[in-house]
């Protein structure tokens, strides 16, 4: 994990905190969350607020997540809108954390001058039993409080002004005259300052949780589908009347139902050939073998002559593992036809030559769940589905992860944009990405 961290590649691009009043701020959310308050003069911290370092002081990587739902924030200053969510339970942590910034850009600004908020992202569940927990979550709610009540002086004032401008007698009142200009030495004008957040509600559209091994939901206009582990609780029994699910090991029927439904570009000369997709599998594939067969080998600074050398002499394992010669084969059929027939490719195979269509709402998550499909491509992994990756980094020989650590390096973080517009076809930012 060290090799991870000295490269950035886990809890990299954080906002170091080491100003006392903002430590101090942060240490009432702990105490208001019920948890022991942090004797640490610095940490980071994330978009949402959770600390590795913390975590750490702590002994609990979920403190922010205790139950798997109703995740907790902590908001310091409107800069954490542009930092990462390196730790999370649920794919659209990071866009409804996006969305409250967004709607609530002057009362972010305005309270993080003298105060910090925290809350929670209420769901309607208060702890994951089975599926049909995971299908209540159709919208979420902030619950936003502060470290110094700056939200309940502003709501006081506010109700107070009310009282005045609808009483005849309010004038007259000295206590409450008192009273508000006390208040408003604390909040400002709050005619001008919007303290107080208004657009707490979002829709919970599709995402990935990480329960049960790992569920994807998809909701469509009139239907909603489960892409999971069969063995979940609820699987096939939860609302099966407007459910659709299908097993993760079955890629036939996921690659019907993400190519029915639009999210899947199909193997085409025009992105296939410009991308280097196929050969960066192909790339990807060898790696992974080398991994499987020779554990100890040592791929760094290996060249092209060192590694056309190992396939010369280990063709028979690469032909009797297919992978490579399958997507050998699908650049020439592309290069031939400017496509591959996809109903003449085994069915574990179809979703290894697809990618996400690029300007679908659910883009990420489908390159989610395809990287997934495809765990040999570290890379992919890397940028669509953390948590997997970190799990399948702990089972790497330490000369594959110096490896691993290396090529993520040279390919992706040297230039995030350009290799996620090349291989995949995004535009754009992606802030745990």
């Amino acid at each position: 994990m060290k090799r991870l961290v000295d490269n950035e590649l886990i809890y990299g691009q954080l906002l170091l905190i080491d100003e006392p009043h903002l430590v101090g701020r942060y240490n009432k959310a702990l105490k208001a969350f019920g948890l022991k308050q942090t004797a640490l003069e610095r940490f980071r911290i994330d978009m949402t607020g959770f600390s590795p370092e913390i975590a750490e002081d702590l002994g609990d990587m979920d403190y922010l997540d205790p139950n798997g739902v109703n995740r907790r924030f902590v908001i310091l200053t409107p800069e954490q809108e542009n930092l990462p969510v390196v730790h999370t339970q649920f794919s659209n942590t990071a866009g409804l954390m996006h969305e409250f910034f967004d709607g609530n850009r002057r009362a972010v600004h305005a309270v993080t001058i003298k105060d910090a908020l925290f809350g929670e992202i209420e769901d309607p569940v208060a702890v994951v039993t089975g599926v049909e927990d995971l299908l209540k979550i159709e919208e979420v709610r902030f619950r936003v409080m502060s470290a110094e009540n700056m939200l309940g002086k502003a709501t006081e004032l506010r109700e107070l002004v009310d009282r005045l401008k609808s009483s005849k007698n309010g004038w007259r009142d000295d206590v409450m005259l008192n009273r508000m200009v006390e208040l408003a030495h604390e909040t400002g004008d709050i005619r001008q300052n919007a303290l107080v957040p208004d657009k707490l509600v979002f829709p919970h559209a599709s995402y990935w949780a990480n329960h049960f091994g790992g569920v994807f939901i998809f909701r469509d206009d009139r239907t909603t589908t489960v892409i999971c582990d069969s063995h979940a609780p609820g699987f096939k029994r939860s609302r099966p009347w407007e459910v659709s699910y299908i097993d993760t090991a079955d890629h036939a029927r996921i690659f019907e139902y993400l190519s029915k439904t639009g999210r899947l570009q199909l193997p085409r000369a025009s992105w296939v050939e410009t991308s280097g997709f196929f050969a960066h599998r192909a790339e990807m594939a060898v790696d992974d073998l080398i991994r499987r067969i020779d554990p100890a080998a040592d791929l760094a600074g290996t060249d092209r002559v060192w590694l056309q050398t190992w396939m010369h002499r280990n063709a028979s394992l690469i032909a009797e593992e297919g992978i490579y010669p399958f997507l050998q084969e699908a650049m020439r059929e592309v290069a031939s036809t400017g496509q591959v027939k996809m109903a003449e490719v085994r069915a574990d195979r179809r979703l290894l030559l697809c990618r996400a269509v690029p300007d679908h709402p659910d883009q990420w998550l489908i390159n989610r769940l395809l990287a997934q499909m495809a765990p040999f491509d570290f890379i992919t992994r890397f940028v669509f589905d953390k948590q997997g990756f970190y799990e399948a980094y702990d089972g790497y020989s330490e000369s594959y992860r110096a490896h691993v650590v290396d090529v993520l390096g040279k390919t992706y973080l040297n230039d995030k944009a350009a290799l996620r517009s090349r291989l995949y076809g995004l535009e754009g930012y992606q802030d745990d990405a």
